[in-house]
C-alpha cells in the first residue's frame, strides 16, 4: 500500500510508483506534497476513491492513476489543478459524468479517460481546451452528440470516442475528419464523412406545397448567383496565374494538412519556409533516412527543429509512412523523456514535423566532443541513461497497444539544456497490435540493432531493451562498446568455453575523460553497469524488460567495494 506517511515530503517533486501490485486506497495525505510536480501510481490494483483533496496540488502537472481499480466518480476539484499538462485515469472503475470542471484545465494537453463506466454527455466546456492535442473518452457509456464548441479545437490532433452511445455529427476539424473509423466505431448514432460511418442526413427540405411554392422562387435567383459566383471564379484564376512566388507558396500551404499547437498553423508554415530560407542546407543540423533536420526561429522569437521528409520519388512511398508512423506514435506516446511534437505538414510542395528544439543536441555530439565531454559528469549520465529506460518502458507496458521504437541510438537521443534525455525519430517505429503480425523488414542502426535480426525479422520489445544496452553501454564508456559486445556474442557460442562476461575490470572500460566516480556514485554506477550487461545478452529471453530496468535503476542498492579495479565485469 501507499503509506500515509509519504505527505510528510513536503519538498517532494515527482512521485513515481507505477507497476508494484500496490494495493488499497490513494492517501488524501499526499494533497500535503504542495511542491509535487508528476505523480504517476498507474499499473497497480489501487481501491475506493480519488481523493478531492488532491484538488489542492496547485502545481501539479501530471497525473496518472491508469490501470487500477479505482470507483466512484472523479472529484471536481481536480479541475483547481490549474497547470495540468497531462491526466490519464484510464482502465478503472469510475462512473456517474465527466465533471464539467474539467474545463477549467486550459493547459491540458493530454486527457484519456477511457475503459471506465462513465456516463451522460461529454461537457461542451471540453471544446474549449485548445492546448489538448490527445483525447480518449473510449469504452464508456457516454451519451448524446458532441458539442459544437469542439469545432474551434484546431490544436487537436488524436482523438478516440468509440464504444459509447454518442450520436449525431462529428465536428468539423481534422482530428475526426482524418479519424480511423476505429475511432468512432460502435456507437449510437454517429455521422460524418468517415469511411465506414453513416453520413449525416441531409437537412434539405421535403415536399410540402409551401416548400414547392419557395422552391419555385429561389431557383432563379439562386441560377443568377451561382453564374456571377462562376464569373468571378474565372476571373480570379486568370489574376492569380498571373502571380506567383510567395502568392503559390501561401496558397500551396492551404491545401495542406497543417496542424500547429497553440499557433496560427498558416502564419507558422509561412515564418518557417522564411526562417529556414526554403530549407537552405546552411540551417541544418542533422540528416537521417527519412529527412533532414533544420533550426528555425519564428517570429515569436521560439526556435524549432523542423524534420523535412525526403522528397526523392523513390523514397517518397517510404517517407511518408515513415511520416504518418512518426505523428501517430508521438500523439500516442506522451512523456517527459519523449521529444514533443509541436505540430506537422502534409502538402504536395514540402511534408515536415515540428519538434521542440533542444539545445545540446544528441548524445552521439555531446560524446564526441572532447570540450564538452568534461562537463557530462557520472551524475547527468546516470540521469540520461534512468531517462532512456523510463521513456522506453513506458512505450512498452503504458501504452496500448505497445509501441517499439526499433532505432535507439546515441543519434537519437537528444538532451536539454538540463541533461535531461529525450527519445526521438520515430519514423520507423511500431505499433504492437494483438491481432496482426509483428514481423517486418530489418529497420534500425547497425551497431544498435538486436543480434537475432540477423536471422528474424519478428519486432518485439527485446529489440529496443538490446540497443538500449548498446547506447547505456556507450555512455558509461564513452564510446560505442563494439569491441565488448563482439567478446559477448563470441563467448555466447557453443565452442567457446569462456564465460559470457570478458574477465575485465570495470575501471578498464570507463570513459577515462572526467574522474572515476567514488563513494555513493560508483555503486550507482556500478549498478548501471550490472543492468546494462544484461540487455547486452545475445539471447533475447535473457534479457530485461524495459520496466524491469527502469525500476532497477530506480532503485536504492548500496554496493561495498574497497577500490574501483575490484569491481568486475562478470560480478
Amino acid at each position: 500500500m501507499i503509506p500515509p506517511d509519504l505527505g510528510k515530503m513536503t519538498q517532494l517533486h515527482e512521485l513515481y510508483v507505477s507497476s508494484n501490485n500496490l494495493v488499497g486506497e490513494i492517501p488524501k495525505e499526499l494533497a500535503k506534497l504542495q511542491f509535487l510536480l508528476e505523480l504517476r501510481l498507474d499499473g497497480n490494483h489501487l481501491t475506493g476513491h480519488i481523493p478531492r483533496e488532491i484538488g489542492a496540488l496547485s502545481d501539479l502537472e501530471e497525473i496518472n492513476i491508469a490501470g487500477n481499480k479505482l470507483r466512484g466518480s472523479i472529484p471536481r476539484e481536480l479541475g483547481e489543478c490549474l497547470k495540468l499538462r497531462y491526466l490519464n485515469m484510464s482502465r478503472n472503475n469510475l462512473e456517474q459524468s465527466i465533471p464539467l470542471e474539467i474545463g477549467n484545465l486550459h493547459f491540458l494537453q493530454s486527457l484519456d479517460l477511457s475503459r471506465n463506466f462513465l456516463t451522460g454527455d461529454i461537457p461542451r466546456r471540453l471544446g474549449t481546451l485548445h492546448s489538448l492535442d490527445t483525447l480518449n473518452l473510449s469504452h464508456n457509456q457516454l451519451s448524446g452528440s458532441i458539442s459544437p464548441t469542439f469545432d474551434d479545437m484546431a490544436g487537436l490532433i488524436s482523438v478516440d470516442v468509440s464504444y459509447n452511445e454518442l450520436e449525431g455529427p462529428l465536428p468539423n476539424i481534422p482530428a475526426f475528419r482524418n479519424a480511423a473509423i476505429a475511432s468512432v466505431r460502435e456507437n449510437k448514432g454517429l455521422c460524418g464523412n468517415i469511411t465506414g460511418l453513416m453520413h449525416c442526413p441531409s437537412t434539405a427540405t421535403k415536399g410540402k406545397d409551401g416548400d414547392k411554392n419557395l422552391l419555385l422562387i429561389l431557383l432563379p435567383i439562386s441560377g443568377c448567383l451561382l453564374a456571377l459566383f462562376l464569373a468571378l471564379c474565372v476571373s480570379c484564376i486568370v489574376s492569380r496565374r498571373t502571380r506567383r512566388g510567395e502568392t503559390d507558396l501561401i496558397e500551396g500551404s492551404s491545401k495542406c494538412m497543417f496542424e500547429i499547437w497553440n499557433y496560427d498553423g498558416r502564419t507558422v508554415y509561412k515564418n518557417i519556409i522564411e526562417a529556414t530560407e526554403e530549407f537552405d542546407a546552411k540551417y541544418c543540423i542533422g540528416m537521417g533516412g527519412q529527412g533532414r533536420v533544420y533550426k528555425a526561429k519564428l517570429q515569436t522569437g521560439e526556435i524549432v527543429a523542423v524534420k523535412k521528409l525526403n522528397e526523392a520519388p523513390n523514397v517518397e512511398m517510404a517517407s511518408r509512412k515513415a511520416f504518418e508512423r512518426e505523428i501517430y506514435a508521438l500523439t500516442e506516446a506522451r512523456h517527459r523523456n519523449i521529444i514533443k511534437l509541436c505540430g506537422f505538414c502534409s502538402s504536395s510542395s514540402h511534408s515536415f514535423l515540428v519538434y521542440e528544439f533542444l539545445e545540446l543536441g544528441s548524445l552521439e555530439d555531446i560524446l564526441k566532443s572532447e570540450q564538452r565531454i568534461t562537463m557530462f559528469d557520472w551524475n547527468k549520465r546516470e540521469n540520461v541513461v534512468k531517462g532512456v529506460a523510463n521513456a522506453l518502458s513506458y512505450m512498452h507496458h503504458e501504452c496500448f497497444p505497445p509501441i517499439i521504437h526499433r532505432d535507439i541510438s546515441s543519434k537519437n537521443i537528444l538532451l536539454d539544456e538540463e541533461y535531461e534525455a529525450h527519445v526521438s525519430d520515430f519514423g520507423i517505429a511500431k505499433v504492437l497490435k494483438p491481432d496482426s503480425s509483428n514481423w517486418t523488414s530489418f529497420a534500425g542502426t547497425f551497431g544498435y540493432a538486436a543480434p537475432e535480426l540477423a536471422y528474424t525479422m519478428e519486432v518485439n520489445e527485446k529489440c529496443d531493451v538490446y540497443s538500449f544496452g548498446v547506447v547505456a553501454m556507450e555512455v558509461i564508456m564513452g564510446r560505442h562498446p563494439g569491441d565488448l559486445i563482439s567478446s559477448l556474442l563470441s563467448a555466447s557460442l557453443p565452442s567457446s568455453s569462456d564465460s559470457t562476461i570478458p574477465h575485465c575490470s570495470m575501471k578498464e572500460v570507463l570513459d577515462q575523460r572526467i574522474p572515476y566516480p567514488e563513494g555513493d556514485l560508483l555503486g550507482k554506477v556500478a549498478l548501471m553497469m550490472k543492468i546494462t550487461l544484461s540487455c547486452l545478452s545475445p539471447k533475447p529471453e535473457h534479457r530485461p524488460s524495459m520496466q524491469q530496468v527502469s525500476q532497477g535503476l530506480s532503485a536504492h542498492c548500496s554496493f561495498l567495494f574497497n577500490t574501483l579495479e575490484s569491481i568486475k565485469l562478470e560480478e
